[in-house]
Order: C-alpha cells, then sequence, then structure tokens
C-alpha cells in the first residue's frame, strides 16, 4: 500500500536536526542534552553564582554544569530559573520531569519549562480510544492550551512527570483529560512508540524536542463517554476512519496524533 503524502510529510517533520548549532550539556561530568550557544553564554553571564563554564574537550566544546551527584536537581532547577528569568525558557509549569543520563538513567529532576531548550530527552503517553464498532474517540485540545491550540488529539496525550512511570502517567492522564478509570475500559494493551527528534519554537526557537512517545489502545464499552476534568479539553468526538484519513490528510491533528492514528490504523 501506497504511503500517503501527508503521513510521509509527517515522519520527516518528527527528525529534522536542529536549526543552529547545539553544543553537548553535561552535569556532573555526564551528558544530558544539548543546547545553543549563546543561550547558555548569556545565561552565565547574567547569573554568575551558577557553577555553569563552557570547556574545551578533545572531541570539542561542551557546556558543563558542575556539581556534585546529589545536587544535580536542585542545580538543574537553578538553571531553569535563571533561563526563566533570562527569558529564553517555555511555559512554566510547576512540574518536575526526569532528567536522563547515560543509558536512560535518571540522574534527577528538572522543571519541565526547561527541557526543550536544554535539549533534554522527554517521555510521554498517549491512549488511542476506539468504540465498539470500530470509531474513534477524539478530541480537541483547549484554545488556550500553550502547544497546538485547537487542533485534534488521541483520546489522551500527556507527559511522564518524575513522579511517574509510564504506567502511572497513562492511568493519571487517562483521568485528568478523559475522566476515565482504566478498569473501566477494555482491551488495554500497548500499541507501540514513536520518536521525535526536531527543532522547538520555545523560547523563540532556541528549543529542541527529543522525545519517545509510548502509545496504548483500548475499547470503551458502550455508554462509557469520556469527560474531561482538568479544562484542556475543548470537546470530545466520535469518528468513523473516513472522517479521521480525512482530517489528518488536512492537518487538522497535532503531529504526534497524526503519527500515532497512522499507527493504530495500520497505514
Amino acid at each position: 500500500m501506497r504511503t500517503p503524502a501527508w503521513l510521509t510529510r509527517a515522519r520527516a517533520a518528527a527528525q529534522q536536526d536542529a536549526l543552529r548549532p547545539r553544543l553537548p550539556l553535561l552535569v556532573a561530568g555526564l551528558r544530558i542534552g544539548s543546547v545553543e550557544d549563546e543561550v547558555l553564554a548569556f545565561v552565565a553571564d547574567l547569573a554568575p553564582a551558577l557553577p555553569l563554564q563552557r570547556e574545551d574537550t578533545p572531541r570539542g566544546p561542551v557546556w558543563q554544569l558542575d556539581c556534585a551527584p546529589e545536587d544535580i536537581t536542585t542545580t538543574l532547577n537553578e538553571l531553569a530559573q535563571a533561563l526563566r528569568e533570562a527569558n529564553l525558557c517555555g511555559p512554566w509549569r510547576d512540574e518536575q520531569l526526569g532528567v536522563l543520563g547515560p543509558a536512560a538513567r535518571r540522574l534527577g529532576t528538572i522543571e519541565r519549562g526547561a527541557v526543550r531548550v536544554l535539549g533534554l530527552a522527554t517521555q510521554a503517553v498517549h491512549l488511542v480510544g476506539w468504540a465498539p464498532d470500530g470509531r474513534m474517540w477524539v478530541q480537541q485540545r483547549a484554545l488556550d492550551k500553550p502547544n497546538d491550540p485547537g487542533l485534534w488529539d488521541t483520546l489522551m496525550g500527556g507527559m511522564v512527570s518524575a513522579e511517574d512511570d509510564v504506567s502511572q502517567a497513562l492511568a493519571r492522564e487517562t483521568w485528568e483529560e478523559a475522566g476515565l478509570r482504566l478498569a473501566q475500559l477494555e482491551g488495554l494493551a500497548h500499541g507501540g512508540h514513536v520518536n521525535f527528534r526536531r527543532p522547538s519554537a520555545e523560547a523563540g526557537g532556541c528549543g529542541y524536542m527529543i522525545e519517545r512517545i509510548d502509545w496504548y489502545q483500548a475499547t470503551l464499552p458502550e455508554g462509557v463517554l469520556p469527560a474531561n476534568q482538568d479544562g484542556e479539553v475543548a470537546q470530545f468526538e466520535l469518528i468513523a476512519r473516513e472522517d479521521l484519513l480525512a482530517r489528518l490528510k488536512a492537518g487538522q491533528f497535532t503531529l504526534e496524533a497524526s503519527l500515532i492514528a497512522a499507527e493504530a490504523l495500520g497505514l
């Protein structure tokens, strides 16, 4: 089967190089992300108390946060606050995300608003919801969402916070966004994952998104309806395959939801 043009474009959009050169970012000697050189040079001048320095190594220059392993979380959040004060931060959420080092080992946590600017890897989870007749439940994102307002999305999508693993995030986000408990769903199963490496518009376009999204699918039994709890969803709709494909082609879905829906539909 020939790949639809919109899906080819979506796959290409999910895998893009950074717009400008980025230097490795290390904390306590371990690489955690990447950053535009000018961003941390500016922050280092504004916040001289930060243990932040640019170093030359045999492989090229890097930015280093020099701290003891037990101080990583504190130091990372001090950097996040400095980025915020310099207006070089994404939307501030008062939510901590895990910071991964080599071998995906968690080293500490940081404010969510700073992760894209620092090129930190993140994790998210989505739920594809089916009706018994094969139609798919989708949501329209609230018009005041900081990212992709008004676009259509899977039944549920959210970040994996520092307090959660993937299964905990799935349960929490499914309740907050769709008002559903996992026990109400039938045939809940892991469907797959999609990976993203692409520039981010946050902080004036100096961010970079690296994310793995694990998606699950399940059937909502007859009479079980989604109901948003956190104010982040404008509406839910149940749509047939043909309508879904038309909306995907028209670009009415987020990039993440487009790729997940394509996998769920077997495209």
